[in-house]
């Protein structure tokens, strides 16, 4: 329904989760909301989103892993002017500050607003209500997960004990504002069939660079790495950077790796749900990159991992790069086959590395942990409206 001719119900506690970016902050959310909505019936759940594509993926999403749970997904407002700004692919979305601005009314609604990004932390400079509550989106080491803006949260969610206490150490959270041992992606993705990549026995590689170009190997070296595996005859690679790499994976954008097409075992994904939803990192045999969070993720079940210097960055003992420990770091691409060889042989004395490295980044990562943030999301809600 339209945003603007949604109501409230009386007598329920309204709570939105919006959805402003890429697909990629989907899945650290939505399930929190889903299980929110079966687990408290006295809080009404709304998701939102600024386009029509978006908004029907998420509900696709709701129905196929959630099926029967009362959640109301509202289509945000957005003039006509602003539309044309919404990229032609689908889950294209809007431009985030103008679509929070042009709702204020809407938002202004909800006790709480849950947001996996920091930009909705916006709508504070111009309403009093509602309390904005952040899940994050990735479990990383990278600065920009530990910017000064996270102290205005009302509540913060958390994965595990490496990020509360850096959090903490930072003066970013306090003792009653925040929950660990929530990793809500984890518990869509478990429901998703694991799917095999390649018709072949060769191992699997996926390549994910990320997006900013000072921290990104792929300005540096990315071509010459899809060259090099193009070539080869041991491994396949899957090409799955971060989705806004190549934000929005329009043909135009594709028609760059055709010379890539038609070989068995190349694949690239330039953004679609799969570069999100764990497709490639839970079915790759190694893992190749730079500073994306989704190493996180690909340790959690322990496998090799290769990592780009291509910037020649002084890592060792840097927190920014703590993930850096957990396989090998080459700096020339004229070395990267010889150091994936390596990374398979010499695993073993990675794997208890990357083990304690999960154990500190999401806990017990087995367990469902969108309930552990459905419940604390209640409780903080339940103090502050009481």
């Amino acid at each position: 329904m339209q945003a603007e001719k949604g109501s409230v119900m009386t007598g329920r506690i309204p709570i939105c989760f919006p959805f402003l970016a890429q697909v990629h902050q989907a899945f650290h959310s939505l399930p929190i909301a889903m299980e929110l909505a079966r687990r408290y019936p006295e809080l009404d759940v709304h998701v939102a989103s600024g386009t029509a594509d978006h908004l029907d993926w998420l509900k696709g999403l709701a129905e196929t892993f959630y099926p029967g749970v009362p959640v109301r997904f509202d289509l945000l407002r957005l003039p006509g002017v602003l539309r044309r700004f919404v990229p032609r692919v689908d889950q294209g979305v809007a431009p985030k500050l103008p679509l929070l601005l042009w709702n204020l009314g809407y938002f202004s609604r909800f006790e709480a607003v849950v947001t996996p990004e920091r930009t909705t932390l916006a709508l504070k400079r111009f309403l009093k209500r509602p309390r904005i509550i952040w899940t994050r989106h990735g479990a990383g080491d990278r600065a920009s997960g530990f910017q000064r803006e996270i102290a205005k949260f009302d509540f913060v969610l958390m994965a595990g004990n490496k990020i509360e206490q850096r959090l903490l150490a930072e003066g970013l959270v306090r003792p009653g504002r925040y929950a660990t041992g929530v990793y809500a992606k984890f518990d869509l993705v478990r429901r998703m069939p694991r799917r095999r990549l390649f018709d072949n026995d060769r191992p699997t590689i996926v390549y994910n660079p990320h997006f900013w170009p000072s921290l990104s190997s792929w300005p540096v070296m990315g071509r010459r790495v899809l060259d090099l595996v193009a070539a080869s005859d041991r491994y396949n690679l899957v090409f799955a950077p971060h989705i806004r790499l190549f934000y929005p994976p329009t043909a135009a954008r594709y028609r760059e790796f055709e010379v890539y097409r038609g070989l068995s075992h190349m694949r690239i994904d330039l953004g679609s749900p799969a570069s999100a939803d764990m497709t490639y990192t839970a079915n790759a045999d190694l893992y190749l990159g730079d500073v994306s969070s989704q190493v996180a993720e690909f340790v959690a079940e322990p496998r090799p991992c290769v990592f780009l210097n291509a910037h020649g960055v002084d890592w060792r003992g840097d927190p920014d790069y703590r993930f850096w420990m957990l396989g090998p770091v080459v700096e020339d691409v004229a070395m990267l086959e010889e150091t994936v060889e390596r990374a398979f042989a010499t695993h073993d004395f990675y794997r208890a590395r990357q083990q304690a490295y999960v154990r500190e980044t999401f806990g017990a990562c087995e367990r469902l942990t969108a309930p552990i943030g459905a419940d604390a999301i209640a409780h903080f809600l339940h103090e502050a409206v009481a």
